[in-house]
């Protein structure tokens, strides 16, 4: 394949220490660099790409509906938002939908709904009991209630209102609550600390003592919701139910969309009071319904527990092989410690330069490796994955 000329990413501006490679095109778990080099993705697109590159189940989606109409504003109904909006909601057993353009603007989305019904039902309740090393995202809000290491300072000051539990410690979380305690929040997996696991049992006792305290139980599906878990949502292996849930992430399959979910006694947002000029964008609802058409079409669900099987498998041969603890997640959201000092990011640079095929991986942490593939990665592209990580990993 002849390679293009060279684009200069000067104009960008930085924030992410990127490698030179520019990527021109992608197909399902391939990508491929301006130069015809192709690459196995074991990102994609951080945990977004539900369906791989380019799907033609989202790119039929998108041309049909770019000929039919594409935005109408949140001051009017269109028909794709109020289908999506539906299928969530029974999939969910959630009762009502508001759409976002991300995850990070959905959690701003339930911080701010819970505020309210803190306003409404709980004599102005307000704050929000999160976790130690958690991620909701980017805005002042997310950032302030995430515990990710230096947000806290990155651009003071915070917005008040969350105080940090320990993830798995039921008692920090009683510590905290008080007559200002509204809700708490927490990923089901924290992704960005590592895919560190709430314990089904763990989840069950938030889910009692928000009953037990009239507090609200807002759980950030971002990265494990729609299918990434082997199940439609992180939470199914506790068997409980939130009051809010927020996603994002792969409910778009590359196109950018979120969405606030809660229950009809939680929803107290006046006109007025949220929107958004592109929520429910009749474009990208119609890429989503494409989503979630395909993951809730028979046997998408047992596929992805299938590759995580054979991943997970893979991953614990080669972890007792170098000595490394147990693989870390459910579905096809996993991680793999390694044992030496920045182990993790010196293999994924080799794994990315490798002969002939790169893989791409991402150093979680300097010594552990995530793995979120498409979830229709398939049984050939898991075993050459684990080959190249057999190869990489001394």
């Amino acid at each position: 394949m002849t390679s293009s000329p060279r684009l200069p990413a000067d104009a960008l501006m930085t924030v992410a220490n990127r490698p030179d490679t520019v990527f021109t095109r992608g197909d399902g778990s391939w990508l491929w660099d301006e130069h015809g080099r192709r690459h196995l993705d074991l990102v994609q697109g951080w945990a977004v790409n539900t369906l791989g590159h380019a799907a033609p189940e989202i790119a039929a989606a998108l041309a049909r509906q770019a000929g039919r109409v594409l935005h109408v504003g949140p001051g009017f109904h269109n028909d794709r938002a109020i289908a999506l909006a539906g299928r969530l909601t029974a999939l969910s057993g959630l009762d009502r939908c508001f759409f976002t353009n991300s995850g990070a603007e959905a959690n701003e989305g339930a911080i701010k709904l819970a505020r309210k019904f803190g306003q409404v039902h709980r004599g102005g309740a307000y704050e929000i009991i999160t976790f130690e090393h958690s991620f909701h995202g980017r805005t002042l809000a997310t950032m302030s209630a995430s515990g990710k290491p230096g947000f806290d300072t990155l651009f003071a000051p915070q917005v008040p209102g969350f105080p940090k539990a320990r993830l798995n410690d039921l008692a920090s979380v009683e510590a905290l609550v008080s007559a200002n305690t509204v809700a708490v929040m927490l990923e089901p997996i924290q992704g960005e600390a590592g895919v560190v696991e709430a314990t089904p049992g763990f989840l069950q006792a938030l889910r009692t003592l928000c009953d037990t305290r009239g507090l609200l139980l807002v759980l950030d599906e971002v990265q494990t919701g729609v299918g990434r878990t082997g199940t439609w949502w992180g939470h199914d292996a506790a068997g409980i139910a939130p009051d809010i849930m927020t996603l994002g992430k792969g409910l778009g399959g590359g196109v950018p969309i979120g969405a606030l979910l809660a229950r009809e006694a939680v929803c107290c947002f006046a006109p007025g009071d949220q929107g958004g000029t592109y929520n429910g964008n009749a474009l990208v609802c119609a890429a989503a319904l494409a989503v979630v058409d395909a993951v809730d079409a028979p046997g998408f669900l047992p596929d992805v527990q299938a590759r995580s099987h054979q991943l997970r498998t893979g991953l614990d041969r080669i972890g007792q092989r170098v000595g490394s603890p147990p693989v870390r997640g459910r579905g096809l959201l996993l991680a793999l410690d390694l044992p030496g000092a920045g182990q993790a990011l010196q293999v994924a640079e080799t794994l990315r330069l490798r002969a002939e095929t790169g893989v791409l991986v991402n150093a979680v942490r300097p010594q552990r490796l995530r793995l979120i593939p498409a979830l229709n990665i398939t049984e050939a592209e898991v075993a050459l994955a684990l080959a190249a990580l057999e190869e990489a990993i001394p």
